[in-house]
């Protein structure tokens, strides 16, 4: 994962050069996929989300000639990158330090991003997917819900929430932030 702040007055030429890149990356074996989350109102930092097979295959895209002359293509679009690697659960949720929160808030902050977006799912297919065996339906809904969970909706939870995560604030302070922000 990678946070970039855009330069002022370059959102659009980012966005290209952004776009540019995940198609860069797509190219490469043991490419799985990528995401971006745009900031909050009143933020500028994008996070941006590659996602590899394995080390090896990472290694292969950031040290390719064609990443290199990307980034290069890229300066004067964004101030201050930095860099987090994830390898598993816990890697998610780990900050700078690489301190994790304890596991019953990571279960916490996936389960508030998991029940909507499954309630979502159940309302809008729920009756089209009635009348397939509980089998069939456990895997279409696991087909479509993991990727949605992965790539946007825990993300997403996981940096609303960091100040809670990180033991910051209370559960009705950050509740209180979430929704000025939303009122803003």
């Amino acid at each position: 994962m990678v946070a970039r702040r855009v330069a002022r007055g370059r959102y659009r030429a980012f966005i290209a050069w952004l776009n540019e890149g995940r198609d860069l990356a797509a190219d490469f074996a043991g490419y799985l996929g990528s995401g971006v989350l745009a900031p909050p109102p009143g933020d500028d930092e994008y996070q941006i989300i590659f996602r590899f097979r394995d080390t090896g295959t990472l290694a292969a895209w950031e040290h390719s000639a064609s990443r290199r002359a990307w980034l290069a293509r890229g300066a004067g679009l964004f101030e201050a990158p930095h860099e987090h690697r994830a390898i598993g659960l816990d890697r998610w949720f780990a900050d700078a330090n690489g301190q994790a929160p304890p596991r019953w808030k990571q279960a916490v902050a996936i389960w508030l991003a998991f029940f909507p977006v499954s309630l979502l799912f159940q309302l809008l297919a729920g009756s089209a997917l009635a009348t397939l065996p509980l089998v069939a339906k456990v895997l279409v809904s696991t087909l479509v819900l993991t990727p949605l969970m992965v790539f946007l909706f825990i993300p997403l939870s996981t940096r609303l929430l960091a100040p809670w995560l990180r033991g910051e604030c209370t559960v009705r302070e950050q509740l209180g932030r979430l929704l000025h922000l939303r009122q803003a």
